[in-house]
């Protein structure tokens, strides 16, 4: 599948205000950060979800429990990915049990990523909540499934790509609309 650039979305000092917003707004809808627990979406959602951790640290003055999850096994297209799957793991620093729990991701799109997720989540623990930060929502639910913090909001058409970029992975942050040729 050739893609092709159409546009820049987000750029580095773009990404990080989004992120210093979502913050802020997880702190005021929850009255503060009793309870929280922050969990990444592996691949990209890990590295939001550990800069929000750092930004509502900022804000409070502590820390929030942040953790990752792995939803391989949970997709329910594994049948049609690579025959051996690569399984990572989950990583939560405490118990979920009875927790409000942000679920963090990159972009959100049809909702089958989420889905999973939350299924990951459920055979963990019971949480008290389960909310969800994206740092994209680009549309095309496909399930019930909606956000309740989002950087940016992006209409795309089922041809274009949506592709985060954060510095631990791809050396820089930014966000960019890719055209499927």
């Amino acid at each position: 599948m050739e893609l092709t650039f159409k546009t820049q979305l987000l750029d580095e000092q773009a990404v990080r205000r989004a992120l210093t917003r979502i913050a802020h707004e997880i702190v005021e809808k929850n009255k503060g950060i009793e309870d929280i627990v922050l969990i990444g979406i592996k691949t990209r959602g890990i590295h939001l979800a550990e800069r929000l951790g750092e930004r509502i640290n900022a804000i409070e003055g502590t820390r929030v429990p942040v953790g990752s999850i792995d939803i391989t096994l949970y997709r329910d297209d594994l049948k049609e990915k690579a025959e051996q799957p690569q399984i990572h793991g989950h990583e939560i620093p405490v118990s979920i049990k009875d927790k409000k729990v942000i679920l963090v991701d990159d972009v959100l799109y049809t909702g089958r990523t989420v889905r999973a997720a939350l299924d990951a989540l459920i055979d963990l623990g019971r949480p008290k909540q389960i909310q969800l930060a994206v740092l994209i929502d680009r549309g095309h639910r496909e399930l019930p499934i909606r956000p309740d913090y989002v950087g940016k909001n992006v209409p795309t058409s089922q041809t274009e790509v949506v592709a985060v970029q954060v510095k631990e992975i791809d050396g820089e942050d930014k966000v960019v609309l890719l055209e499927r040729a």
